[in-house]
């Protein structure tokens, strides 16, 4: 991976801030265990709540920690203003996700203005084995804030 320089000094806080004002990762227990500018690990552990019919964590909790660690991955590389939202990505399933814990790596492939491109990959802990169970590609837009412009002359406004 390239080494990336953030643009918000206070990158870490701000990502940690970010991912901890989602209720969505507090619910499926998922945190971070390793951050860095353009990167990130997430975990989760096994939870039978979150299961599939033949007992492996449903495919759509999979996905949600990788679009998350895509966009926490992302979120290090943005300005401070900015705020961020995923715009695409596509998730490539490989394996029953069935063990005891789950990682979630991602990192920038490309950063941007706009749009940042990602790559993550999930893997299963299951008997002492790690198995690659799934693949995401990503790409998350900055949310900048707009500046107030003033009406143009001779109209209202509205």
């Amino acid at each position: 991976m390239a080494a990336y320089e953030p643009k918000n000094p206070g990158y870490r806080a701000a990502a940690v801030a970010m991912f901890d004002g989602q209720p969505a990762m507090r619910t499926l227990g998922i945190v971070i265990v390793r951050l860095g500018p353009g990167e990130v690990e997430l975990a989760m552990l096994h939870s039978p709540e979150f299961t599939q019919q033949n007992g492996f964590i449903h495919a759509g909790i999979i996905t949600a920690g990788l679009d998350n660690a895509c966009g926490v991955a992302a979120f290090t590389l943005m300005p401070r203003e900015a705020d961020i939202l995923t715009v695409e990505f596509k998730t490539t399933l490989l394996a029953p996700a069935r063990g005891e814990r789950f990682v979630f790596k991602a990192e920038v492939v490309k950063p941007g203005r706009t749009l940042t491109f990602c790559e993550a990959r999930a893997f299963a802990e299951h008997e002492g084995k790690i198995t690659l169970i799934a693949t995401m590609t990503g790409t998350l837009m900055a949310m900048l804030p707009r500046m107030a412009t003033s009406p143009a002359p001779g109209t209202s406004g509205a």
